[in-house]
């Protein structure tokens, strides 16, 4: 494909992209709102609960560094189905756990899988979309895994109702991932089916530790950039580990849980494109600092939230403006990484990219566990809003400096 606008068109990435995405973030969204209470059925309390779900968000951490490495050697298609069967094994450990361990393993296991699945996913979008149309593409992206994150937790709440049992969630997950593989085997590779790489050599040789090597030459650009745009992966780990936390710690129930992420959810997903538009028509700093500035106020609100009289209310009402926040900048850490890593085999800085991201958002849930453990739920929730101020100022410093709006 080359770069002239007028040869997209947006049902192109549909079916290889964002359909794949859609599936596999339902399985995930119905499990993800429903950690901390699968947690305590092992015997966690809640500090135990806040790094168990923590654990997804570091098997994620663990998955970027061998991620960028499996798709430039085997093609997005079967990174994309190795990813599959790690999650379903992720998957099965969690339903089988009987202790609060094991329940971690597996969502260490999922994590890992679930970065290999992004990762295959944004590195295609990178290559076959004209950088005229980059960031709504990769906001779209961002907007079906949002979507997937509404309809997830809506069904969760569903089978839980009907079934009466939270682990049924487990068999939902599973379906997902073998709807996922269906997919993926019954259409065309998405990378011929999006005319990428056409006359392209054979892929070449390459070590997981390329990835390693990659964060070494592009050291300054990821110290600076990288390090602010940290903070916002930071923000929205800690937004999927503290909503169900704080409402197991306000006493809201299984199902109401899921019904309440799920319905924020709903709202993050409708602001996908706004996002998008903004990035593509002003530049990406009209985004990122508004999104991480909502995200650290939100986080600010909640942690004085704590003594209301009323601490439902509140919690919805934050829920909401986090989705908000959240929405507007769907696709903004997708768009600024394909900016910096080029269309030329994308996959191995977008590799790097994506660890020193999900550094920031394996390291703060684990901060938000250790928070909760030493002070409360509402100190910890205080701390990473603090961090989000910073986040916004960092940005709106360093997005000027490296990524000028016509480039």
């Amino acid at each position: 494909m080359t770069d002239s606008p007028h040869e997209f068109r947006w049902r192109s990435i549909v079916a290889p992209a964002l359909l794949p995405t859609l599936l596999f973030t339902i399985g995930e969204g119905a499990i993800i709102p429903l950690i901390p209470s699968l947690a305590a059925q092992t015997g966690a309390g809640l500090a135990a609960a806040g790094l168990v779900a923590a654990m997804l968000l570091v098997g994620q951490l663990i998955g970027d560094l061998p991620a960028g490495w499996i798709v430039a050697r085997v093609g997005e298609r079967n990174a994309m189905l190795g990813a599959l069967v790690a999650a379903g094994l992720g998957i099965a450990l969690a339903a089988f756990a009987t202790t609060t361990a094991v329940l971690g393993l597996g969502m260490l296991v999922l994590g890992a899988s679930a970065a290999v699945f992004g990762l295959a996913r944004h590195a295609l979008l990178t290559t076959a979309v004209p950088a005229a149309y980059r960031a709504r593409a990769l906001s779209a992206l961002g907007g079906f895994y949002r979507l997937g994150m509404m309809i997830g937790p809506f069904l969760g709440a569903a089978i839980i109702t009907v079934t009466g049992g939270i682990g049924a969630v487990y068999w939902l997950s599973i379906g997902m991932l073998i709807a996922v593989a269906a997919s993926l085997l019954l259409l065309p590779d998405p990378e011929k089916l999006l005319r990428v790489r056409v006359d392209a050599e054979p892929r070449p040789a390459a070590s997981p530790l390329d990835v390693l090597r990659t964060i070494g030459r592009r050291r300054a650009v990821l110290a600076r950039l990288g390090v602010a745009a940290l903070t916002v992966s930071a923000l929205r780990a800690s937004r999927q580990v503290l909503l169900p936390l704080w409402a197991v710690s306000i006493g809201l129930g299984d199902a109401q849980t899921a019904t309440i992420i799920g319905a924020t959810a709903a709202v993050d997903f409708a602001l996908f494109y706004l996002g998008g538009w903004l990035m593509d028509r002003f530049g990406r700093l009209y985004t990122a600092v508004p999104s991480t500035l909502g995200l650290g106020l939100g986080f600010l609100v909640l942690a004085f939230s704590a003594s209301a009289s009323d601490p439902v209310a509140w919690f919805i009402g934050v829920a909401i403006g986090l989705a908000v926040a959240n929405g507007i900048g769907a696709g903004i850490l997708m768009t600024m990484g394909s900016d910096l890593a080029g269309r030329t085999d994308p996959a191995l800085f977008l590799g790097a990219w994506r660890l020193i991201l999900d550094a920031g958002g394996a390291t703060a849930p684990l901060l938000l566990a250790a928070l909760t453990a030493a002070f409360s739920l509402a100190i910890g929730a205080g701390v990473l809003g603090a961090l989000g101020l910073v986040g916004a100022g960092m940005l709106g410093y360093m997005i000027p400096r490296h990524l000028p709006r016509d480039r």
